[in-house]
């Protein structure tokens, strides 16, 4: 986590960004009712209660107590209830149990919100000049972090929903176009040596770094995400029984769990229709694929007689990407969009859905992890995961660099994740 040389103007806008997060966080958390709060469906998920408090825990615990001498907590209990995965700031509520908190309650959390808000505001206003730079560095970092989990927040909360039989509305959204997609085509890239990784004195997430040479071959993209209707074709023509497309846990999952199509999708009276945090709708089929696992998004390449690409080819091709109109958290669709721009460019890198490489989940060349509790944020989770590029309709717009690198194991599909294709050249 890194940011450049700060000073003093640097922390009050920076306090203006604090503010502005933390208030977005309330205006997501809006739409629910009191016994959404507490709702975890699934290990994977979390109650928006809990992340409402782990995000508060996190500039309390993290920022508040390392620089405020003699610090009085706003409950000690709350640093065992809130903490997530810390394992150097002590014991903590098992995830599978974050569930049963009924207490402390939806109105004592957000009460817990604004008293640390306020904490943190007078901290900030005073501020010591031999510390603004390590302070600004873990402000910068908490507000990250807190976006993090507004998006994690509307994943786990269209989940829960999504459980429930009658599919209830989180809120009215705008609604996606039903026009025809752009035609799919192929944008031929150079192989090379090219640069990867962020080197910038803005923020970016240690995984990010260091800035390397990585070797990459000549390669086709498809010019944007694999959509509905390409991939119902997929389901019609048997993909879901032919294990000779799947790698082996990939297919092994999706028939031990009976999974024949994408999360959220219904077939009705005949009709495929899809659940979405506006509520239940008919199926676009010119709007991208999502909550496929990336056994699932793999499978369909090969059907298709493609592959996925590499994280390295998929930052490489996004450093010709022109600034174009993206769709995330704040177009208000908390959904991917269909394409109506049928010029001949690369398109819907930035925003829409998360993309799935083929890319496992490693440290760059020369990574360093970061000492102390907040080495724990990314190094650890280097196994057993793949990388995910790009942004997603529901990913806060000021979050996301294209250098940014996301991971999840391969068999999440909860996340709004989709997919693009590529080629050898």
């Amino acid at each position: 986590m890194t940011t450049g040389t700060s000073t003093i103007k640097d922390i009050k806008r920076l306090t203006e960004h604090f503010k502005y997060v933390r208030s977005m966080f309330e205006q997501i958390a809006a739409p629910l009712e009191t016994e959404d709060f507490v709702i975890q469906s699934v290990e994977d998920v979390s109650p928006p209660k809990w992340h409402l408090a782990h995000t508060t825990w996190f500039f309390e615990q993290v920022v508040l107590e390392s620089y405020i001498k003699n610090y009085k907590p706003y409950n000690k209990d709350y640093y065992f209830l809130f903490n997530s995965y810390y394992n150097s700031f002590g014991e903590r509520t098992i995830r599978q149990h974050r569930g049963t908190l009924s207490r402390p309650t939806v109105e004592e959390v957000f009460t817990y919100r604004k008293e640390v808000e306020k904490r943190v505001l007078e901290f900030l206003s005073t501020v010591d000049d031999k510390v603004v730079n390590e302070v600004y560095d873990l402000i910068e970092l908490g507000i990250n972090h807190e976006q993090q989990h507004q998006e994690l927040m509307l994943a786990d909360t269209k989940w829960n929903f999504g459980e429930n039989p009658l599919l209830p509305l989180y809120k009215k959204t705008k609604q996606s176009q039903f026009v025809d997609a752009v035609e799919h085509h192929w944008i031929p890239f150079s192989g090379g040596v090219v640069d990867i990784g962020f080197d910038s004195p803005e923020f970016s997430y240690d995984n990010e770094q260091p800035k390397h040479k990585a070797l990459i071959h000549d390669f086709k993209l498809s010019n944007r995400l694999v959509t509905c209707g390409e991939y119902l074709e997929f389901i019609q023509d048997g993909g879901y029984e032919k294990p000779n497309l799947w790698l082996d846990e990939g297919w092994t999952m999706v028939n031990t769990q009976d999974i024949r199509k994408p999360q959220y999708w219904h077939k009705i009276d005949g009709k495929w229709q899809i659940f979405t945090l506006g509520g239940l709708k008919e199926l676009n089929l010119h709007e991208p694929v999502c909550h496929v696992s990336m056994y699932e998004a793999a499978a369909f390449a090969r059907w298709a007689g493609a592959r996925l690409a590499t994280e390295f080819e998929w930052e490489h091709a996004s450093n010709s990407v022109e600034e174009q109109e993206s769709n995330f958290l704040e177009s208000d669709y908390l959904h991917p969009s269909v394409l109506t721009d049928d010029s001949p460019k690369l398109q819907q890198m930035i925003g829409d859905l998360w993309e799935w490489t083929s890319s496992a989940y490693l440290p760059y060349p020369g990574y360093k992890q970061e000492e102390g509790a907040l080495g724990e944020y990314n190094g650890k989770f280097m196994s057993n995961q793949i990388v995910c590029r790009g942004g997603s309709c529901i990913t806060p717009k000021s979050h996301f660099r294209n250098t940014y690198r996301n991971f999840f194991q391969p068999d999440k599909r909860w996340v709004v994740l989709g997919f693009r294709l590529a080629k050898d050249a």
